[in-house]
């Protein structure tokens, strides 16, 4: 007889595994202090130590698929917003959006859980080929820069939906997400503030976030596009329009004029998603050893909320660095 599998033993096993096997990884990868614990540079993109390790097991064992499609984003750059957009639309047929029906998944289920991350939950213990159960055509997400996607991504043509957020917003969500789900430490905002303008942040530098995709989608528009969260905030239904078309489920003539968009645009806005009982009340462990309350991705959503948080002199240092940084690519903020 077959003895039974005891899932846990295996898991704690693959753990210990990659734990040796990345200790040699990390071993030969520059490291400095981050915010909260030290960073490893891996492949041009700072990382935690178990972030490596998930991200390398994602890169030699993660199968894509022609028709996957990802949404990539740095983190603090209106994740959760384009998972619930991205869903919603790609998933209109199946799940259309009935006034009043309480039936559709986005109000009972948490946006992150219905886009699942690639290299999320930690893969030394939650394996890659959870992915492969996954039907096509796959939509995943990840807060990998272009240079740690997985072999074969851009080979297959797999397409990309990558949306930024304007610097200074980024830093000011960043620094009070981290205060909020943080293990009982307080982040200094000017350390924090210091820390960020060197490139010093999780999937940092940013700016070499921004680029990576933004460089590949003038390359490739048609297989990488790139959106800016400030642009959508502004006219939502314009964009929500071309997601559909790029994700090549383009709105029909009569679901435009019987109001399909705007019912996305409603269903999918910051103020519907943060006042559902399943996004306002309730921990979930997500990243794998940090639970952390489902009202944490959600906190104001505002396009300048920097102007409350920074100081003239900080804002203007952010500009400064991010417009050298950008300089001659065409990207600008």
């Amino acid at each position: 007889m077959t003895p039974a599998l005891d899932h846990s033993a295996m898991a704690e096993s693959n753990h210990d595994a990659a734990e040796e096997g990345d200790s040699q990884l990390l071993s030969t990868l520059p490291t400095r202090q981050g915010m909260w614990k030290p960073f490893f540079l891996y492949r041009g993109c700072w990382l935690t130590p178990r972030s490596v390790t998930s991200v390398a097991l994602v890169q030699s064992q993660f199968t894509p698929r022609p028709d996957d499609v990802f949404l990539a984003t740095y983190p603090k750059c209106g994740t959760t917003w384009l998972k619930a957009l991205a869903f919603a639309v790609a998933n209109r047929t199946v799940h259309p959006i009935v006034s009043g029906s309480g039936a559709h998944p986005l109000l009972t289920t948490h946006p992150q859980d219905l886009v699942p991350f690639l290299e999320l939950p930690h893969r030394d213990v939650h394996p890659v080929s959870d992915l492969d159960a996954l039907p096509s055509p796959r939509l995943l997400s990840t807060h990998m820069s272009l240079s740690l996607l997985p072999p074969g991504v851009s080979a297959l043509g797999c397409r990309v939906v990558y949306l930024c957020r304007e610097p200074k917003d980024v830093f000011v969500s960043t620094w009070h997400y981290m205060n909020k789900v943080g293990e009982g430490f307080h982040i200094d905002m000017g350390a924090s503030f210091e820390l960020f303008c060197e490139g010093m942040t999780l999937c940092g530098p940013l700016w070499e976030h921004y680029l990576g995709y933004w460089n590949q989608s003038v390359a490739e528009p048609d297989r990488v596009l790139f959106l800016k969260y400030d642009e959508m905030m502004a006219d939502t239904s314009k964009h929500v329009r071309m997601l559909a078309k790029f994700l090549r489920v383009p709105f029909t003539d009569e679901e435009v004029s019987g109001g399909a968009v705007e019912e996305i645009v409603s269903l999918c806005s910051f103020e519907t998603l943060k006042s559902l009982p399943v996004n306002s009340s309730g921990v979930s462990d997500r990243i794998g050893g940090m639970p952390m309350e489902n009202s944490s991705y959600f906190r104001t959503g505002k396009v300048g909320d920097w102007r409350t948080h920074l100081t003239e002199e900080m804002a203007k240092k952010v500009d400064c660095i991010v417009e050298e940084k950008l300089r001659g690519s065409g990207l600008t903020f």
